[in-house]
């Protein structure tokens, strides 16, 4: 199966979303290509609304932004175009939307059909598809069954996206490192 997704992980603060907005720039500069960032950040606090500020403001002019906290495959079926690059950024927060909200119980049901969603979706986008996400799993076992069950969904998440996408970029400070892991389609962002 032949894709034009690509997936970027690595730890906080390692450069995964500097790098997917590098890869859109260069997208962007093709006639006829614009980008849209697909957000998933909630803000509960002023720390979270200060981080969300400083990536809009970072963002690079022309970039469109959807919120999608929750319905990730949605947002993406409704914001893919020919010649527009969709960038999700990012899983793991969309994850915790879902299974750790700020407002009440892990919603795992709902997370199950949504992840089903976006697995059914990709294959039929028009639009190339950036997904940044972070890899925590090289760090110490969590001690909470609520932590542990996070911190194995973005693991299955992360695997499961990788397995739709034709290139896999691991950020290590601020250095990418990236395999090609499917045959790529013309056209994709690299």
């Amino acid at each position: 199966m032949s894709s034009p997704h690509h997936l970027i992980v690595g730890g906080q603060r390692s450069g995964k979303s500097r790098h997917a907005e590098r890869l859109a720039l260069d997208w962007a500069r093709e006639p006829g290509h614009g980008v849209c960032v697909i957000a998933t950040a909630e803000a509960h606090d002023d720390e979270m609304r200060a981080r969300i500020a400083r990536h809009q403001a970072d963002r690079p002019a022309g970039f469109v932004t959807v919120e999608a906290p929750l319905q990730l495959a949605e947002a993406l079926q409704a914001a893919a175009a020919p010649g527009r690059l969709l960038i999700v950024d990012c899983l793991t927060l969309w994850l915790t939307n879902w299974l750790m909200p700020m407002d009440g119980q892990p919603r795992r049901e709902a997370w199950h059909a949504a992840f089903d969603a976006l697995m059914a979706v990709l294959p039929t986008l028009p639009s190339p598809v950036v997904f940044v996400s972070n890899e925590v799993g090289w760090g110490v076992m969590p001690l909470g069954r609520e932590v542990r069950e996070y911190a194995d969904e973005l693991g299955r998440l992360n695997q499961a996206v990788a397995s739709r996408c034709a290139q896999l970029t691991l950020m290590v400070a601020g250095q990418a490192w990236t395999k090609d892991v499917l045959t790529p389609r013309p056209g994709l962002p690299g």
